[in-house]
């Protein structure tokens, strides 16, 4: 055997071999397996932060699922709004609901149902007015005020000369003669029900504001009441027609309050 055989080196190793390795290589044996190492530590963090990923991801959706099954339930749908009720109607209008430049329409009275209130017979009430007119001008005689009738039915026909000749005849606007006199159709003196009344001892406050300075209005407005007889049109009344205190109604039976209250939906 001769040296070569003793010389301490692994017989299957050859000293070429050897030669063939880097000297880093060789004096660190782990490094060459350090690429690797790094390449596998990469490639683990990863699909660590993958699977971190989507695991949030996952987290993130069921929650969302969760939060929105609880705010809308599958299946039950939100409950629909009441319907609004519909408004009630008060006082159903009829015709005498319409009106035209502040009067409203009336009816002419029959004339079997009128009765004269002077002794020519040519001023006339429907009988209940005319009765308690008469009751009434007779309680103020005894009081020493003489109540004179001057005008109480009209036709429409009767209107028309009052309201268009007389309008024409002043030079009145339309609306200005209205606030005046009410348009044919329009009068409460169709009715049978209105009057209008003097002063005996004061004619020349007929027809006039100044009717409320006498004893006659006087008198009627503390006593027109008990005979169910009311003013039409006091002063700022809700109509705009002009102040008459002189023009008065008779609302004592159904058929005339009736005639002047009804679809006008005033409280007491």
């Amino acid at each position: 055997m001769d040296r070569a055989g003793f010389s301490g080196k692994p017989q299957n190793v050859s000293a070429h071999s050897l030669e063939d390795i880097p000297e880093a290589l060789r004096d660190t044996p782990n490094a060459q397996n350090r690429p690797r190492m790094k390449l596998m530590f990469l490639i683990g963090g990863l699909v660590g932060l993958g699977a971190i990923a989507l695991s949030a991801g996952s987290w993130y959706v069921a929650s969302a699922l969760q939060k929105n099954a609880v705010s809308e339930p599958v299946g039950v749908s939100a409950p629909s709004p009441a319907p609004t009720p519909a408004a009630e109607k008060v006082n159903s209008p009829d015709s005498n609901s319409e009106t035209l430049l502040g009067h409203f329409v009336y009816a002419e009275a029959p004339t079997s149902e009128l009765k004269p209130i002077v002794a020519n017979g040519q001023i006339k009430l429907r009988q209940a007015a005319a009765k308690q007119f008469q009751a009434m001008a007779a309680a103020a005689r005894a009081a020493g005020v003489v109540l004179v009738p001057i005008s109480g039915f009209r036709s429409a026909t009767d209107q028309e000369h009052i309201f268009f000749d007389v309008k024409a005849q002043r030079g009145q606007v339309t609306t200005k003669r209205a606030e005046v006199s009410a348009p044919p159709g329009y009068s409460e003196h169709h009715t049978g029900y209105a009057v209008d009344i003097g002063d005996g001892t004061a004619p020349a406050t007929n027809l006039s504001p100044n009717f409320d300075k006498t004893k006659a209005f006087k008198w009627l407005s503390a006593n027109a009441a008990r005979f169910s007889f009311e003013m039409s049109f006091p002063k700022d009344n809700p109509q705009g027609v002009s102040y008459e205190p002189w023009h008065w109604r008779y609302v004592g039976d159904r058929d005339s309050l009736e005639t002047f209250y009804k679809a006008r939906n005033i409280k007491p």
